[in-house]
Parts: structure tokens; sequence; C-alpha cells
């Protein structure tokens, strides 16, 4: 087992130096505490340090990605959205044994994909791959026995129009135009 690279006593002086007039001056109503990194889940993530935010201001923070070595959670937010994770994954599998036809999952973060892989891993009757590239890439289920096949590609971009934006006219002298499906035209 390797060394801790963080610890309380080795980067909670800093973490507290940032965080508590960076708190204060974005006047957020937040208090924070520092611990040795502990995870319910230690198989999923295991961060070294880890940082409890409370407060009435909690909602700001959870769309926030957090360091892997440095765990932030706002009202359990993390350890909730790991057991959402675990859950979908069992679903999941009990639909590609019922079926045989494979899932595919949306697509997520690397830390997310691992939760998923985890949660799977003692499965016999089906296996769990990433399959994708960047922001697109996502979980795919099979059965067992069922050859790999690739996921459905990603939507497409918008298309821009004459004048380079994205999904009106902004010429000068011309009215709004929806576009999309159900637009008026």
């Amino acid at each position: 087992m390797s060394a801790k690279k963080y610890t309380v006593d080795s980067i909670g002086p800093r973490l507290t130096e940032f965080l508590r007039p960076l708190l204060k001056r974005a006047g957020f109503a937040l208090d924070f505490e520092l611990a040795e990194g502990e995870s319910v889940h230690p198989e999923y993530e295991s961060p070294e340090v880890t940082v409890q935010f409370k407060g009435s201001d909690i909602d700001l923070l959870l769309t926030n990605k957090a360091d892997s070595r440095i765990s932030f959670d706002a009202n359990d937010y993390r350890m909730l959205r790991v057991e959402e994770l675990r859950l979908s994954a069992s679903a999941a599998a009990e639909k590609v044994k019922h079926t045989g036809a494979p899932f595919f999952f949306n697509p997520m973060n690397s830390r997310e994909r691992r939760v998923i892989h985890m949660a799977l891993r003692g499965e016999t009757e089906l296996r769990s791959e990433s399959a994708g590239f960047g922001s697109h890439r996502q979980v795919c289920l099979f059965p067992a026995g069922m050859p790999s096949v690739p996921p459905p590609p990603p939507p497409p971009p918008p298309r821009p129009d004459r004048d380079g934006e994205r999904g009106r006219d902004r010429r000068p002298g011309r009215p709004f135009k929806p576009q999309g499906r159900g637009a008026r035209r």
C-alpha cells in the first residue's frame, strides 16, 4: 500500500486558508469540516482528505466536481450518487438478463463509470464495457456470450445558422425564428 499524499495535517491548513476567505468573500452561508478520508464505499472511491460542507447555501456546491484525492461533499451527495449508480447498475443488469439485449447507459464521467463496473464485477451472466470517446463515453452491458456492439452514435452538435450563431437568426431586422422540431415556419 502506498503512502498517502494528503492528510489533514499536511493539506488542512492550506485548505482552510483557501476556503475560509473564499466562502466569506463569496457571501456563502457555509462552513466546513476537514477529516481524514473515509468512504462508505471504499471499493468505489477512497479520498485521502474529506471536506464536508454544511450550511444553508449547500445547493450552490452540488454541481461541482471534486478531485479524486480530496473529496468535497455536500449533504452526502457523493454517497447518494454512488448508491444511485449502484441501483441503476443492478436494474440494468436484471434487464439484460431478462431480455438478452445489450443496455447502454447515458454518457458519464470516469468516476461514475467505475462505480457501474465495480457494482457489476461479480456478475457471471453479463459483462460491462466502456465505449465511446470523450464526453460521450458510456458503460455498455452485454449478456456474457454476446459479442460487443458499438453504442448508438452521439447526437450531432447543433448546426450554426448563417451568422455562426446556434439556434436563431441574429441579423438586424429579422424577427426571432424558433429552430428545431415543431418550430413554426
